[in-house]
Protein backbone atom coordinates (compact mmCIF):
# COMPACT_ATOMS: atom_id res chain seq x y z
CA UNK A 1 0.00 0.00 0.00
CA UNK A 2 2.79 2.39 0.94
CA UNK A 3 4.60 1.59 -2.30
CA UNK A 4 1.48 2.54 -4.30
CA UNK A 5 1.12 5.82 -2.37
CA UNK A 6 4.79 6.63 -2.94
CA UNK A 7 4.43 5.81 -6.62
CA UNK A 8 1.37 8.05 -6.92
CA UNK A 9 3.14 10.92 -5.12
CA UNK A 10 6.16 10.58 -7.39
CA UNK A 11 3.88 10.70 -10.44
CA UNK A 12 2.29 13.95 -9.20
CA UNK A 13 5.75 15.45 -8.52
CA UNK A 14 6.98 14.43 -11.97
CA UNK A 15 3.88 15.94 -13.60
CA UNK A 16 4.37 19.22 -11.71
CA UNK A 17 8.03 19.46 -12.72
CA UNK A 18 7.17 18.37 -16.26
CA UNK A 19 4.64 21.22 -16.53
CA UNK A 20 7.15 23.75 -15.16
CA UNK A 21 9.81 22.43 -17.55
CA UNK A 22 7.43 22.56 -20.51
CA UNK A 23 5.99 26.05 -20.05
CA UNK A 24 9.30 27.63 -19.10
CA UNK A 25 10.82 26.05 -22.18
CA UNK A 26 8.03 27.36 -24.39
CA UNK A 27 8.27 30.83 -22.84
CA UNK A 28 12.02 31.24 -23.16
CA UNK A 29 12.82 28.71 -25.88
CA UNK A 30 13.46 31.13 -28.73
CA UNK A 31 15.75 33.40 -26.67
CA UNK A 32 17.64 30.41 -25.27
CA UNK A 33 18.05 29.00 -28.78
CA UNK A 34 19.65 32.29 -29.93
CA UNK A 35 21.86 32.57 -26.83
CA UNK A 36 23.04 28.95 -27.07
CA UNK A 37 23.59 29.12 -30.84
CA UNK A 38 25.67 32.30 -30.58
CA UNK A 39 27.59 30.83 -27.66
CA UNK A 40 28.40 27.78 -29.78
CA UNK A 41 29.60 29.93 -32.68
CA UNK A 42 31.68 32.18 -30.41
CA UNK A 43 33.50 29.33 -28.64
CA UNK A 44 36.28 29.11 -31.24
CA UNK A 45 36.14 32.72 -32.46
CA UNK A 46 39.83 33.43 -31.82
CA UNK A 47 40.95 30.20 -33.52
CA UNK A 48 38.74 30.88 -36.55
CA UNK A 49 40.00 34.46 -36.90
CA UNK A 50 43.59 33.22 -36.72
CA UNK A 51 42.85 30.54 -39.31
CA UNK A 52 41.45 33.18 -41.68
CA UNK A 53 44.63 35.28 -41.51
CA UNK A 54 47.50 33.07 -40.31
CA UNK A 55 50.12 35.43 -41.80
CA UNK A 56 49.33 38.01 -39.10
CA UNK A 57 49.87 35.59 -36.23
CA UNK A 58 52.81 33.61 -37.59
CA UNK A 59 56.23 34.87 -38.66
CA UNK A 60 58.68 33.34 -41.10
CA UNK A 61 62.04 32.93 -39.38
CA UNK A 62 64.99 33.49 -41.69
CA UNK A 63 68.31 31.62 -41.12
CA UNK A 64 70.46 33.30 -38.46
CA UNK A 65 67.61 35.69 -37.60
CA UNK A 66 67.80 37.15 -34.10
CA UNK A 67 64.88 38.16 -31.89
CA UNK A 68 64.82 41.87 -31.17
CA UNK A 69 64.79 42.98 -27.56
CA UNK A 70 61.42 43.91 -26.10
CA UNK A 71 62.71 47.46 -25.63
CA UNK A 72 63.63 47.74 -29.32
CA UNK A 73 60.22 46.41 -30.38
CA UNK A 74 58.38 48.85 -28.07
CA UNK A 75 60.51 51.75 -29.30
CA UNK A 76 59.94 50.99 -32.99
CA UNK A 77 56.20 50.52 -32.46
CA UNK A 78 55.97 53.89 -30.72
CA UNK A 79 57.90 55.48 -33.59
CA UNK A 80 55.42 54.00 -36.06
CA UNK A 81 52.51 55.14 -33.87
CA UNK A 82 53.70 58.47 -32.42
CA UNK A 83 50.36 59.27 -30.77
CA UNK A 84 50.36 56.06 -28.75
CA UNK A 85 52.24 54.62 -25.80
CA UNK A 86 53.13 50.93 -25.36
CA UNK A 87 51.52 49.64 -22.16
CA UNK A 88 52.20 45.91 -22.35
CA UNK A 89 53.74 43.14 -24.42
CA UNK A 90 52.67 39.52 -24.74
CA UNK A 91 55.73 37.40 -25.51
CA UNK A 92 54.90 33.87 -26.72
CA UNK A 93 57.05 30.84 -25.94
CA UNK A 94 56.82 29.87 -29.62
CA UNK A 95 59.40 31.96 -31.50
CA UNK A 96 57.45 31.66 -34.76
CA UNK A 97 54.52 33.62 -33.31
CA UNK A 98 53.90 37.37 -33.45
CA UNK A 99 54.22 39.45 -30.31
CA UNK A 100 51.09 41.21 -29.07
CA UNK A 101 51.86 44.84 -28.26
CA UNK A 102 49.17 46.91 -26.55
CA UNK A 103 49.24 50.62 -27.40
CA UNK A 104 47.09 53.25 -25.76
CA UNK A 105 46.52 56.80 -26.92
CA UNK A 106 45.87 59.60 -24.47
CA UNK A 107 42.27 59.51 -23.32
CA UNK A 108 41.67 55.93 -24.49
CA UNK A 109 40.33 53.41 -22.02
CA UNK A 110 41.57 50.14 -23.49
CA UNK A 111 43.81 50.95 -26.43
CA UNK A 112 44.62 48.68 -29.36
CA UNK A 113 46.60 45.45 -29.51
CA UNK A 114 48.98 45.15 -32.48
CA UNK A 115 50.58 41.99 -33.86
CA UNK A 116 54.30 42.60 -34.36
CA UNK A 117 57.06 40.55 -35.99
CA UNK A 118 59.63 40.01 -33.18
CA UNK A 119 62.51 39.83 -35.69
CA UNK A 120 61.80 43.03 -37.67
CA UNK A 121 59.33 44.97 -35.45
CA UNK A 122 57.01 45.13 -38.48
CA UNK A 123 53.42 45.80 -37.47
CA UNK A 124 51.41 43.01 -39.13
CA UNK A 125 47.99 44.31 -38.09
CA UNK A 126 45.76 44.34 -35.04
CA UNK A 127 43.94 41.54 -33.28
CA UNK A 128 40.79 42.86 -34.94
CA UNK A 129 41.13 41.27 -38.34
CA UNK A 130 38.96 39.30 -40.75
CA UNK A 131 35.86 37.99 -39.04
CA UNK A 132 36.15 40.27 -36.01
CA UNK A 133 33.09 42.31 -37.01
CA UNK A 134 31.06 39.11 -37.49
CA UNK A 135 32.09 37.70 -34.12
CA UNK A 136 31.43 41.03 -32.41
CA UNK A 137 27.89 40.86 -33.80
CA UNK A 138 27.60 37.29 -32.50
CA UNK A 139 28.86 38.50 -29.12
CA UNK A 140 26.29 41.32 -28.95
CA UNK A 141 23.55 38.92 -29.98
CA UNK A 142 24.65 36.53 -27.23
CA UNK A 143 24.87 39.18 -24.52
CA UNK A 144 21.94 41.49 -25.27
CA UNK A 145 20.19 40.28 -28.46
CA UNK A 146 21.50 43.28 -30.46
CA UNK A 147 19.20 45.51 -28.39
CA UNK A 148 20.14 48.43 -26.19
CA UNK A 149 22.18 47.00 -23.30
CA UNK A 150 19.71 48.33 -20.71
CA UNK A 151 16.95 46.32 -22.42
CA UNK A 152 18.73 43.30 -23.87
CA UNK A 153 20.90 42.47 -20.87
CA UNK A 154 18.00 41.86 -18.39
CA UNK A 155 16.04 39.95 -21.05
CA UNK A 156 18.94 37.55 -21.56
CA UNK A 157 19.42 37.44 -17.77
CA UNK A 158 15.80 36.44 -17.10
CA UNK A 159 15.97 33.82 -19.88
CA UNK A 160 19.17 32.46 -18.28
CA UNK A 161 17.48 32.27 -14.87
CA UNK A 162 14.64 30.34 -16.51
CA UNK A 163 17.25 28.11 -18.14
CA UNK A 164 18.61 27.21 -14.68
CA UNK A 165 15.14 26.05 -13.61
CA UNK A 166 14.65 24.21 -16.91
CA UNK A 167 17.89 22.27 -16.29
CA UNK A 168 16.96 21.44 -12.67
CA UNK A 169 13.40 20.38 -13.51
CA UNK A 170 14.75 18.40 -16.47
CA UNK A 171 16.99 16.41 -14.11
CA UNK A 172 13.99 15.61 -11.93
CA UNK A 173 11.97 14.48 -14.96
CA UNK A 174 14.91 12.43 -16.24
CA UNK A 175 15.06 10.45 -12.99
CA UNK A 176 13.08 7.25 -13.70
CA UNK A 177 10.13 6.04 -11.66
CA UNK A 178 11.91 2.74 -11.15
CA UNK A 179 15.55 2.90 -10.12
CA UNK A 180 16.25 -0.25 -12.12
CA UNK A 181 15.39 1.66 -15.30
CA UNK A 182 17.97 4.44 -14.87
CA UNK A 183 20.13 3.13 -17.74
CA UNK A 184 17.34 3.77 -20.24
CA UNK A 185 17.73 7.51 -19.72
CA UNK A 186 21.33 7.29 -20.89
CA UNK A 187 20.65 5.57 -24.19
CA UNK A 188 19.60 6.85 -27.59
CA UNK A 189 17.72 4.34 -29.73
CA UNK A 190 18.03 4.97 -33.45
CA UNK A 191 16.33 1.75 -34.48
CA UNK A 192 12.78 2.67 -33.41
CA UNK A 193 10.44 5.44 -34.61
CA UNK A 194 11.78 8.96 -35.23
CA UNK A 195 9.58 10.22 -32.39
CA UNK A 196 11.29 7.86 -29.95
CA UNK A 197 14.72 8.84 -31.27
CA UNK A 198 13.87 12.54 -30.86
CA UNK A 199 12.71 11.90 -27.28
CA UNK A 200 15.92 10.03 -26.47
CA UNK A 201 18.06 12.79 -28.00
CA UNK A 202 16.36 15.37 -25.77
CA UNK A 203 16.39 13.17 -22.68
CA UNK A 204 19.87 11.63 -22.83
CA UNK A 205 21.82 14.53 -24.37
CA UNK A 206 20.12 16.95 -21.98
CA UNK A 207 21.29 14.84 -19.04
CA UNK A 208 24.86 14.47 -20.33
CA UNK A 209 25.27 18.21 -20.86
CA UNK A 210 23.28 19.39 -17.82
CA UNK A 211 26.23 19.89 -15.46
CA UNK A 212 28.22 22.03 -17.91
CA UNK A 213 25.12 23.97 -18.97
CA UNK A 214 24.37 24.71 -15.32
CA UNK A 215 27.91 26.09 -14.89
CA UNK A 216 27.53 28.25 -18.02
CA UNK A 217 24.18 29.61 -16.83
CA UNK A 218 25.22 30.30 -13.23
CA UNK A 219 28.42 32.07 -14.30
CA UNK A 220 26.77 33.95 -17.17
CA UNK A 221 24.21 35.58 -14.87
CA UNK A 222 26.86 37.85 -13.38
CA UNK A 223 26.96 39.89 -16.61
CA UNK A 224 23.19 40.47 -16.52
CA UNK A 225 22.52 41.41 -12.91
CA UNK A 226 24.65 43.49 -10.55
CA UNK A 227 22.88 41.99 -7.51
CA UNK A 228 23.82 38.50 -8.70
CA UNK A 229 27.48 39.46 -9.25
CA UNK A 230 27.66 41.00 -5.77
CA UNK A 231 25.97 37.99 -4.21
CA UNK A 232 28.23 35.55 -6.06
CA UNK A 233 31.40 37.18 -4.76
CA UNK A 234 29.90 37.43 -1.26
CA UNK A 235 29.13 33.70 -1.29
CA UNK A 236 32.67 32.99 -2.43
CA UNK A 237 34.01 35.31 0.26
CA UNK A 238 36.17 37.27 -2.20
CA UNK A 239 36.51 41.03 -2.60
CA UNK A 240 35.50 42.17 -6.08
CA UNK A 241 37.61 45.31 -6.23
CA UNK A 242 40.56 44.57 -4.04
CA UNK A 243 42.86 47.60 -3.79
CA UNK A 244 46.21 47.23 -5.53
CA UNK A 245 49.09 46.37 -3.24
CA UNK A 246 51.42 49.30 -2.58
CA UNK A 247 55.19 48.85 -2.77
CA UNK A 248 57.85 51.17 -1.41
CA UNK A 249 60.12 51.52 -4.45
CA UNK A 250 62.69 54.30 -4.09
CA UNK A 251 65.28 54.21 -6.86
CA UNK A 252 68.71 55.68 -6.29
CA UNK A 253 70.03 58.35 -8.62
CA UNK A 254 72.56 55.93 -10.07
CA UNK A 255 70.02 53.15 -10.70
CA UNK A 256 68.29 52.53 -14.02
CA UNK A 257 65.58 50.02 -14.90
CA UNK A 258 66.67 46.54 -15.90
CA UNK A 259 65.98 45.06 -19.32
CA UNK A 260 62.89 42.97 -20.04
CA UNK A 261 65.20 39.99 -20.61
CA UNK A 262 66.41 40.37 -16.99
CA UNK A 263 62.86 40.37 -15.69
CA UNK A 264 61.97 37.28 -17.72
CA UNK A 265 65.05 35.51 -16.37
CA UNK A 266 63.84 36.15 -12.81
CA UNK A 267 60.34 35.01 -13.76
CA UNK A 268 61.75 31.77 -15.22
CA UNK A 269 63.55 31.11 -11.94
CA UNK A 270 60.35 31.62 -9.95
CA UNK A 271 58.07 29.85 -12.44
CA UNK A 272 60.20 27.13 -14.06
CA UNK A 273 57.96 26.00 -16.91
CA UNK A 274 57.59 26.96 -20.56
CA UNK A 275 54.91 29.51 -21.20
CA UNK A 276 53.77 32.81 -22.67
CA UNK A 277 54.52 36.07 -20.88
CA UNK A 278 52.57 39.27 -20.52
CA UNK A 279 54.68 42.11 -19.15
CA UNK A 280 53.52 45.62 -18.28
CA UNK A 281 55.42 48.70 -19.39
CA UNK A 282 55.21 51.86 -17.26
CA UNK A 283 56.97 55.23 -17.15
CA UNK A 284 56.20 55.71 -13.46
CA UNK A 285 59.46 55.13 -11.54
CA UNK A 286 57.77 53.88 -8.36
CA UNK A 287 55.59 51.25 -10.07
CA UNK A 288 56.64 47.58 -10.00
CA UNK A 289 57.01 45.52 -13.16
CA UNK A 290 53.99 43.22 -13.45
CA UNK A 291 54.50 39.89 -15.21
CA UNK A 292 51.95 37.16 -15.82
CA UNK A 293 53.03 33.76 -17.13
CA UNK A 294 50.62 31.39 -18.88
CA UNK A 295 51.13 27.70 -19.53
CA UNK A 296 50.79 26.48 -23.12
CA UNK A 297 49.45 23.26 -24.59
CA UNK A 298 46.21 21.37 -25.23
CA UNK A 299 45.34 21.13 -21.52
CA UNK A 300 46.87 24.47 -20.47
CA UNK A 301 44.82 26.30 -17.82
CA UNK A 302 43.70 29.81 -18.72
CA UNK A 303 44.69 31.32 -15.39
CA UNK A 304 48.22 32.65 -15.19
CA UNK A 305 50.75 32.97 -12.38
CA UNK A 306 51.65 36.56 -11.52
CA UNK A 307 54.65 38.23 -10.01
CA UNK A 308 55.74 41.80 -9.41
CA UNK A 309 59.38 42.84 -9.51
CA UNK A 310 61.42 45.83 -8.46
CA UNK A 311 62.22 47.49 -11.83
CA UNK A 312 65.73 48.48 -10.67
CA UNK A 313 66.95 45.39 -8.84
CA UNK A 314 64.73 42.57 -10.12
CA UNK A 315 63.76 41.73 -6.54
CA UNK A 316 60.55 39.69 -6.30
CA UNK A 317 58.00 41.87 -4.50
CA UNK A 318 55.09 39.46 -4.76
CA UNK A 319 54.39 36.05 -6.29
CA UNK A 320 50.93 34.59 -6.84
CA UNK A 321 50.75 31.00 -8.08
CA UNK A 322 47.18 30.27 -9.14
CA UNK A 323 47.20 26.61 -8.07
CA UNK A 324 48.28 27.60 -4.55
CA UNK A 325 45.37 29.98 -4.00
CA UNK A 326 42.33 28.95 -1.89
CA UNK A 327 39.57 27.27 -3.92
CA UNK A 328 37.19 30.23 -3.53
CA UNK A 329 39.73 32.64 -5.00
CA UNK A 330 40.46 30.21 -7.84
CA UNK A 331 36.75 30.07 -8.70
CA UNK A 332 36.38 33.87 -8.45
CA UNK A 333 39.29 34.36 -10.84
CA UNK A 334 37.93 31.70 -13.21
CA UNK A 335 34.35 32.96 -13.64
CA UNK A 336 34.90 34.06 -17.24
CA UNK A 337 36.92 30.93 -18.05
CA UNK A 338 34.22 28.72 -16.52
CA UNK A 339 31.58 30.47 -18.62
CA UNK A 340 33.52 30.31 -21.89
CA UNK A 341 35.15 26.91 -21.39
CA UNK A 342 38.75 28.11 -21.51
CA UNK A 343 39.75 26.92 -18.04
CA UNK A 344 41.66 23.92 -19.47
CA UNK A 345 42.68 25.21 -22.86
CA UNK A 346 41.54 23.59 -26.11
CA UNK A 347 40.42 20.44 -24.25
CA UNK A 348 37.70 22.18 -22.24
CA UNK A 349 36.72 24.39 -25.20
CA UNK A 350 35.94 21.31 -27.30
CA UNK A 351 33.78 19.87 -24.50
CA UNK A 352 31.97 23.21 -24.09
CA UNK A 353 31.43 23.45 -27.83
CA UNK A 354 29.70 20.05 -27.82
CA UNK A 355 27.63 20.99 -24.75
CA UNK A 356 26.58 24.31 -26.38
CA UNK A 357 25.66 22.45 -29.55
CA UNK A 358 23.46 20.11 -27.50
CA UNK A 359 21.91 23.10 -25.69
CA UNK A 360 21.05 24.65 -29.07
CA UNK A 361 19.24 21.46 -30.09
CA UNK A 362 17.25 21.07 -26.85
CA UNK A 363 14.60 23.75 -27.61
CA UNK A 364 14.07 22.11 -31.02
CA UNK A 365 13.78 18.52 -29.79
CA UNK A 366 11.70 19.70 -26.80
CA UNK A 367 9.26 21.56 -29.07
CA UNK A 368 8.91 18.48 -31.28
CA UNK A 369 8.12 16.35 -28.20
CA UNK A 370 5.45 18.88 -27.17
CA UNK A 371 3.90 18.95 -30.67
CA UNK A 372 3.86 15.14 -30.77
CA UNK A 373 2.04 15.07 -27.42
CA UNK A 374 -0.53 17.60 -28.63
CA UNK A 375 -1.04 15.54 -31.77
CA UNK A 376 -1.44 12.40 -29.67
CA UNK A 377 -4.03 14.09 -27.44
CA UNK A 378 -5.94 15.37 -30.46
CA UNK A 379 -6.07 11.84 -31.91
CA UNK A 380 -7.32 10.44 -28.58
CA UNK A 381 -10.08 13.04 -28.43
CA UNK A 382 -11.06 12.31 -32.03
CA UNK A 383 -11.19 8.55 -31.35
CA UNK A 384 -13.24 9.15 -28.20
CA UNK A 385 -15.79 11.23 -30.14
CA UNK A 386 -16.06 8.51 -32.80
CA UNK A 387 -16.62 5.90 -30.09
CA UNK A 388 -19.33 8.02 -28.42
CA UNK A 389 -21.08 8.57 -31.74
CA UNK A 390 -21.14 4.83 -32.39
Amino acid sequence: MKAKETNATWKRVRKLFNDIHLWMGIGAGLILFVVCLTGTIYTFSSEIQEMLEPERYEVSVQPDAQLLSAEAIAQQVEQALPEGKVTSLRIPADETRSYEVSVKKEGERRGTTYLVDPYTAEIKGTTKGAGSEFFMTVFRLHRWLLLDTEIGRPIVGVATLIFVFIILTGLVIWFPQRLKSWKQGLRIKFSGSWKRTNHDLHNALGFYSSFLLLIMALTGLQWSFEWYRTGLYNVLGVERNRPAEEFDIKPKDTESTLLVADFLRVADEQLPYEGDYRISVSDEPQKPVAITKYQTGFFAPSAGDALKLNPYTGEVLSLEVFSEKPWNEQIARSIKALHMGTFYGAFSKIIYFIACLIATSLPITGTIIWINKLSKKAKRKANLRETQMV
